[in-house]
């Protein structure tokens, strides 16, 4: 028998052409259930542009899912001007911007301590502050009052010469509660960074703050900008704390204002809408501009080993 023969007939693949089908409903399978859950997620927030819209009487008569007969922004000219929220988002950026910057500096020490130096019972450093997160806020709302009316500040820092009705009443207790969960976050990215880089660093002959400032953070800027998306969005629209270590009216954040637009006798629920998502305006702002640093922190480490 001839060697062409005995050779057997090459067996036959099956097309990748079948799988494509397959492939593609799936995908259009999980578009299609990620659509449905923002646009569920999006509808208050959708119905609530669509009302401010409106006039309120419109809505009285054919109700809030019925077509539109005027649109106009004068209820969002109302919401600005009779809440005064021009001073209200100016108390919200001076108890926000500070509280974040001053937990991101925080927790990155903190951080960089319990995972890149080697230092004892870091690991248990590291689980107490996860811990304090499991805290709930409300058990400890009257100890702080009382703490807070008990701590002098000079005069350039709070009218009441008390942490008390001071923003730094606020700031304080906003950088304790998050400082857990910042801690707990960048140390784990931080653990992911290559230790050879601090290893040379140290060879060339750098010190503790140069290995932080110069190598860590510029490399954990991604995480520290997700961070910082998420630690605004939290403190920016906090009601509770502003609430109870406030007392000066003209000193609350912009979430008590739309209690401005509430009246004694009647509500107009599409003016009051129009302040919210005046209210939201900012967070949306911010999370536009920190779009690409947000969602690459989101996502590294996602195809490492």
């Amino acid at each position: 028998m001839t060697a062409s023969a005995t050779t057997a007939p090459p067996t036959l693949r099956p097309a990748p052409a079948r799988r494509q089908p397959r492939r593609r409903r799936g995908r259009f399978g999980i578009h299609l259930f990620l659509g449905a859950v923002s646009l569920t997620f999006l509808a208050p927030l959708l119905l609530a542009v669509y009302a401010s819209l409106r006039p309120y009487e419109e809505t009285a008569e054919y109700g809030y899912f019925s077509l539109p007969r005027h649109l106009s922004f004068d209820y969002y000219r109302q919401a600005f001007t009779n809440a005064e929220m021009g001073k209200y988002f100016l108390n919200s950026a001076l108890i926000a911007v500070p509280g974040v910057l001053l937990t991101l500096f925080l927790a990155s020490f903190v951080a960089f301590a319990v995972s890149r130096l080697r230092m004892r019972g870091g690991i248990v450093l590291l689980m107490l502050f996860t811990a304090g997160n499991l805290l709930p806020q409300q058990v400890i709302v009257t100890p702080l009052y009382v703490l807070f009316n008990n701590i002098p500040l000079p005069y350039w820092m709070s009218d009441s010469l008390m942490l008390y009705d001071s923003r730094w009443a606020v700031i304080a207790v906003q950088t304790a509660f998050q400082l857990g969960f910042c801690v707990f976050v960048l140390a784990n990215f931080m653990r992911t960074l290559p230790r050879e880089i601090l290893e040379a660093a140290i060879v060339d002959g750098a010190g503790v703050w140069t290995q932080y400032r110069r190598i860590t953070l510029p490399l954990c800027r991604p995480a520290l900008a997700a961070l910082g998306t998420l630690q605004f969005t939290w403190m920016y629209n906090d009601f509770l704390w502003g609430l109870v270590f406030l007392s000066d009216g003209d000193k609350l954040p912009v979430t008590s204002a739309l209690n401005n637009l509430r009246g004694q006798f009647f509500t107009d629920y599409n003016l009051l809408a129009a302040g919210s998502v005046l209210v939201a305006l900012p967070t949306v702002l911010v999370f536009l501009l920190l779009q690409r640093h947000f969602i690459a922190g989101l996502t590294l480490g996602a195809s490492k080993g």
